[in-house]
């Protein structure tokens, strides 16, 4: 038995004394691999996915969590979540993703509660334990959510794996984190910023295509006023950068900034975090 089939076999442990159970689906490769497991241990009509609808969730990762969804046969709900109306989330300082996850959870534990289900879980993995600053796996903890993945040890590399085994389309999905994620903390979060920042990923992704330089990794980061101008900073693969600085044509697409950038050092999950004194980056 390898590692992964071991790790794997945990996951099982975990799940099948679960009488049904509500799966916190966001569209990625984490929580859709554990949303194919619970429909593959319990069976898809003992699951329920829960896509949670925001102006932080581009409107294509909705439409691409209600197909595979489908493709398990699985129950899946799209219930509103209102992070904007939450101060601390809108402040944008260090913290904000707690006060997203304590959004998620308020939404729906009711939800699950409704629908007769007492357990509901999120896509953490055994990794995203061990990253250092995570405030909003706290704040999923801290009520009642839990964590199958990173209880049986899976890391992102084993959750790959077992998408690529199950034949899961989204097995080798890159990272899409929220929206407001590519807003600099302490810049206030808004719909209009977060959409700011869909519509250029969106344009930017398909110039760099019609160009003949497609890219896995793509973040339009929103750095808010630099200098007295709003700007923009642009990361993609690393192999790109020289393609995409050598062709302003292309970055042009990204408007409604007053300056766009590129950043030489390429994408890089979690950037916004290196901006953060290191004291609240660590704790």
């Amino acid at each position: 038995m390898t590692d992964l089939d071991g790790r794997l076999a945990a996951l099982t442990a975990l799940l099948a004394p679960l009488p049904d159970v509500l799966v916190a689906f966001s569209g990625g490769v984490d929580s859709g691999t554990l949303l194919a497991a619970a429909a593959r241990t319990l069976g898809p009509g003992r699951v329920v996915a829960a896509t949670a609808v925001s102006p932080s969730l581009p409107a294509a990762e909705r439409a691409a969590a209600a197909d595979f969804a489908a493709s398990l046969g699985v129950r899946h709900e799209q219930p509103r979540t209102d992070e904007l109306s939450r101060p601390g989330y809108v402040a944008n300082a260090g913290d904000r993703c707690a006060f997203c996850k304590t959004e998620l959870v308020d939404v729906l534990a009711p939800l699950a509660a409704r629908l007769g289900i007492a357990d509901v879980v999120t896509g953490t993995n055994a990794d995203d334990l061990r990253a250092g600053f995570r405030p909003g796996i706290r704040a999923a903890a801290e009520r009642g959510a839990w964590a199958p993945l990173a209880r049986a040890g899976l890391t992102k590399d084993d959750v790959r794996a077992a998408a690529r085994r199950w034949g899961l389309p989204l097995a080798d999905k890159p990272a899409a984190a929220c929206l407001a994620s590519r807003i600099a903390y302490r810049v206030p979060v808004s719909a209009e910023r977060l959409a700011r920042v869909e519509a250029a990923e969106s344009a930017l992704r398909g110039a760099l295509v019609a160009a003949g330089v497609p890219v896995r990794d793509l973040r339009v980061r929103d750095l808010g006023a630099v200098a007295g101008r709003d700007t923009a900073r642009v990361e993609v693969d690393a192999a790109a950068v020289a393609a995409l600085t050598d062709r302003p044509e292309v970055l042009a697409v990204v408007i409604g900034f007053d300056r766009v950038e590129v950043d030489p050092r390429g994408f890089r999950s979690g950037s916004m975090n290196e901006l953060l004194p290191d004291p609240v980056r660590y704790r």
